[in-house]
């Protein structure tokens, strides 16, 4: 049976949108979710924190009239319990089969895929340049995007394709006009929407070294170099080469308050540098990311805040719930940005987790090579970003 053709159950299955789980997640609530996809899925993705008990019962286990006493004593019978799987189908088929045999359980409607259409925008309160900044946070997947608005004009940065309308939306209700939508190197964890935001009016901008990679769409935007300047309202946005991660791998230091560093640097960690030319590439990216951290981001003013395009589960947000730090506490913090450069290519070659999930193909997307649509968009970067260099946290090691 195909884990979207499930029947409807014979009873009432409370549904739980993700909005609202992840409410209750973001205040601790204690939460136990029945993830019913299959291991290999579960192990690499699911839902979790501090207060999840996760449990993998695949749901073929349900599939029998009578489900076993064994399949059935793994789930909890004292505590709500919501049901999880991709799409949906699933999770309220089992948890259909559950509230026959008195169970109290509820699914999540949309199940994964509900989950990664979640998208928050935090105003970043420690900026002190012009205008107002936000922090888009896709909590599914650890992606970040700035938005900075000013004078009736706003950029996003690193945009995903998914929530093309919800920047321009959100430009809409601020009551300012989306002007630039930039990119800080070319993605390999998700479909960028940087093109699809150029096709609306709004000016995209992409790095001049990612266009070098092969860009079939360089007549559709504007390309950048290092020191120049994009300027949103009384904002300046300049351009700061930080090649490493990517060989066009670019930060935007935003009116002298915030170095938005793409993949290159997060609060937690540093970027890896396999995914552009493998595993041969990977020791001379790596010198040059210590080469672009020493010379053009620890050397910025202590104050000055970093935010990467991306978090992971071992991130602290900062008081204002952003995945933001001055970039002083990450050199006080960070022993990878205070060391010599064979300790940091060592430290970075040494344990990097598994590449993106689809990342050769989410790369010729993001090059204009493969064509998708929103669906197949959607689906190639479900999935943990995996673009840091450890799963752990390097701060405070």
């Amino acid at each position: 049976m195909d884990a979207d053709d499930f029947p409807t159950p014979d009873v009432d299955v409370d549904s739980v949108d993700p909005e609202s789980l992840k409410d209750r997640l973001d205040n601790g609530d204690d939460v136990t979710l029945l993830d019913v996809r299959m291991d290999s899925e579960y192990r690499k993705w699911r839902i979790d924190g501090e207060s999840v008990d996760s449990i993998n019962v695949p749901y073929f286990h349900f599939l029998d009239d009578e489900v076993d006493d064994d399949v059935l004593s793994q789930v909890p019978a004292d505590r709500p319990v919501t049901v999880v799987c991709a799409k949906g189908g699933a999770s309220e088929y089992v948890a259909g089969r559950l509230v026959e045999r008195g169970y109290d359980v509820s699914h999540l409607e949309d199940g994964m895929n509900g989950w990664a259409g979640i998208y928050e925008a935090v105003e970043v309160t420690g900026y002190d340049g012009a205008g107002t900044l936000l922090q888009y946070q896709r909590p599914s997947s650890g992606c970040l995007g700035y938005l900075l608005y000013d004078d009736g004009e706003a950029a996003v940065i690193d945009p995903l394709r998914a929530f093309t309308d919800r920047y321009l939306d959100d430009a809409a209700a601020l009551g300012v006009e989306l002007t630039y939508a930039l990119d800080t190197h070319i993605h390999a964890d998700h479909i960028s929407g940087v093109r699809e935001l150029a096709g609306t009016g709004v000016e995209g901008v992409v790095p001049g070294a990612a266009v070098d990679r092969g860009v079939t769409y360089a007549d559709e935007v504007t390309t950048v170099t290092d020191g120049d300047t994009v300027r949103v309202g009384d904002a300046d946005i300049e351009v700061v080469s930080t090649p490493g991660h990517t060989s066009g791998m670019t930060s935007y230091l935003v009116d002298d308050s915030l170095l938005a560093t793409g993949d290159g640097l997060f609060v937690e960690s540093v970027a890896r540098p396999d995914l552009e030319e493998g595993d041969a590439g990977a020791p001379e990216a790596a010198r040059a990311l210590y080469e672009s951290l020493r010379e053009r981001v620890v050397t910025l003013p202590d104050d000055t805040l970093i935010g990467g395009a991306h978090f992971g589960d071992a991130a602290e947000p900062a008081a204002d719930g952003t995945y933001t730090a001055p970039i002083g506490h990450l050199v006080a913090e960070m022993d990878a940005l205070t060391m010599d450069e064979s300790a940091f290519v060592d430290l970075l070659l040494a344990d990097m987790p598994p590449r993106p999930a689809n990342y050769e193909d989410i790369i010729a997307t993001n090059l204009g090579q493969n064509a998708v649509d929103d669906d197949e968009a959607f689906t190639l970067e479900l999935g943990p970003n995996n673009c840091a260099a450890s799963q752990g946290s390097l701060a405070g090691d």
